[in-house]
């Protein structure tokens, strides 16, 4: 697994960064914002992948997940997540080739209401099994609602089952003894994240930049139809890929689902003869 640098948010806290470089010149620079619990080292064969065909490569760890600072699964408001990703384009972007932001199940969230805000945009977007909606038991939603101002910090355990996210069996186990990975979910994180879900589907009319959504049509974690609302919006496409789970990334079909997503990125780059 690639090792992370530490680089210092706007409030100072530290963050964890990861980068795969590509052999010559870049065709963009690509940013990975991981789902809930993980960390940006679980992309290594993607980022891989992503390198190979061009794409400067760089995962964040959001900060409460992976080897980053902060309270473990915690964030007070999603603007501290989007003020971070704010920061990290920029400085994508000051690197000079165009700029791609993609965000896997919460990170698919998050990278959503971040292309919804006012911030300075990407030029392309890729949300993988966005969490827009997620079979959460009803019990843990009243409890977040219930607790996540008075006791914002408590933990409860996510219950998430390795099996659900690939059918490679290797993708769970690591998933599972993964020292980096977070078991547990805060109710203020809960409060934020349900927020997220709602306000996403309603201004899902203000993503203004190319957009490629891809499913998995086998997800028991974020049902495949939930991103069906995505469906018909200009600029965005929606490809659901038959039988593959939730990190459809890492399943057995995995490297040619990115290499799907790599060449949708190369025939939407700014000068391609998809954006004429």
């Amino acid at each position: 697994m690639s090792s992370p640098s530490t680089i210092a948010a706007r409030d100072g806290e530290a963050l964890a960064l990861r980068h795969w470089p590509v052999a010559g010149e870049a065709r963009a620079s690509l940013l990975i914002i991981h789902g809930l619990g993980e960390h940006g080292g679980r992309y290594e064969r993607a980022a891989g992948i992503f390198a190979g065909a061009g794409f400067d490569t760089w995962a964040l760890d959001l900060r409460g997940f992976g080897a980053s600072g902060g309270r473990r699964a915690y964030v007070e408001r999603l603007d501290v997540w989007l003020d971070d990703v704010a920061d990290r384009l920029a400085a994508l972007r000051d690197l000079g080739p165009p700029v791609v932001l993609l965000g896997h199940s919460m990170g698919g969230l998050v990278c959503l209401r971040y292309a919804e805000s006012d911030r300075p945009q990407p030029d392309l977007l890729v949300v993988s099994a966005p969490a827009v909606a997620g079979n959460v038991p009803a019990w843990k939603r009243v409890l977040a609602r219930a607790l996540g101002g008075v006791a914002p910090t408590l933990a409860v355990k996510n219950a998430i089952d390795g099996s659900v996210l690939s059918r490679d069996p290797a993708v769970g186990a690591d998933y599972v003894a993964d020292p980096l990975n977070v078991h547990s979910t805060t109710t203020r994180l809960g409060v934020v994240l349900f927020g997220a879900q709602a306000a996403a589907i309603a201004d899902r009319t203000r993503i203004r930049v190319p957009t490629l959504v891809i499913h998995g049509g086998a997800d028991h974690l974020v049902p495949t139809a939930s991103s069906a609302v995505f469906d018909g919006l200009p600029g965005v496409e929606r490809r659901v890929y038959d039988g593959l789970a939730h990190e459809t990334f890492n399943e057995p079909e995995g490297p040619q689902v990115v290499a799907d997503v790599a060449a949708w990125i190369g025939a939407h780059l700014p000068g391609s003869a998809h954006r004429t």
